[in-house]
């Protein structure tokens, strides 16, 4: 049974969905800290915080999959994995979860969407 296995939509079709999610997730891994809205930040801290968990294992199978969940063939993925692994993952080593933040900044001026930090602790 799916009870209580609905995900943030966002307004996108699946594809759409899927790459921003991707995108966002490579650039908090990236810079450790974005500015977004508040719905795509509590849409991709999960997807985060299962990449950090799977970094942790350190273990080929492991990078392979975060791999996958990036994106395989782009060379910008592969130096994300290689931070994610070799300098995120290991900070994190002690911690059980909750590798994530959401910082609230208050609406933005245009359409006042919530805007946050979304940064790795």
């Amino acid at each position: 049974m799916r009870h209580q296995k609905t995900r943030h939509k966002l307004s996108r079709d699946a594809a759409h969905r899927k790459a921003l999610l991707r995108n966002l997730c490579k650039n908090v891994i990236e810079h450790e800290r974005i500015k977004t809205t508040e719905a795509k930040a509590k849409a991709v801290k999960p997807e985060v915080e299962k990449l950090i968990t799977l970094a942790k294992r350190g273990d080929l199978h492991a990078r392979r999959q975060v791999m996958a969940d990036l994106g395989n063939n782009s060379e910008d993925t592969k130096a994300v994995v290689a931070k994610l692994f070799e300098e995120v993952a290991p900070r994190y080593s002690e911690r059980q979860g909750g590798y994530t933040r959401i910082l609230k900044l208050g609406p933005r001026p245009g359409d006042a969407t919530e805007m946050v930090y979304l940064e790795l602790v």
